[in-house]
């Protein structure tokens, strides 16, 4: 039996894997997720997805480990999860009737490969009101999300339109990581 790690505790990405009928271990690796910005966006998630793998890795070295990153890029700007109400609400201003982009970085380690990979899939917003904005914010969803809004609850009363992977901006593309994983030898109960 094959083992599959998960280097997360996002419960989104938790749920994806799980739609899969995959049976998987979650195991968070507290990583330093701070980045040289003269990196570009894709690098940076790839970057931040392969320091979890790796860490998780490290003590696993007979798994498959997949780590994830998302971040949120708005007029060249990198948006990561809000500190504080204030921030939030800055990020939702700026995000409002405008389209921004969303990357997802995946890394998978195992005994025998590693690979990384990423998909951008851009968002467009609805024009929002100062009371949609401080509607979602005391809701307390955009917390522990980057660009504080998650799109799958409550954020998705925000998004006018996608072109991209959805499940990407969820936390993991899973189309892509199923094909990645099934490339790096694990083989899938289907």
């Amino acid at each position: 039996m094959q083992n599959l790690i998960l280097a997360s505790s996002s419960p989104r990405r938790k749920e994806l894997l799980e739609n899969l009928h995959l049976t998987f271990a979650m195991n968070s690796s507290e990583v330093d997720e701070s980045f040289d910005p003269a990196l570009s966006p894709e690098e940076v998630v790839m970057e931040l997805a392969n320091r979890k793998a790796q860490a998780v890795f490290k003590d696993n070295r007979n798994a498959f480990v997949i780590g994830s990153d998302t971040i949120v890029v708005a007029n060249n700007q990198i948006l990561g999860k809000p500190s504080d109400e204030a921030e939030a609400i800055r990020m939702l201003t700026t995000l409002s009737g405008c389209q921004h982009e969303v990357f997802t970085g995946v890394s998978i380690v195992s005994p025998t490969s590693s690979t990384k990979f990423y998909e951008k899939t851009e968002v467009w917003f609805w024009e929002l009101t100062d009371e949609e904005i401080r509607a979602y914010v005391k809701s307390g969803e955009p917390f522990d999300k980057a660009g504080a809004y998650g799109i799958q609850q409550l954020g998705s009363m925000l998004v006018k339109k996608i072109n991209g992977d959805y499940f990407a901006v969820v936390g993991l593309p899973v189309s892509r990581t199923i094909r990645e994983l099934r490339q790096a030898g694990y083989q899938l109960p289907y």
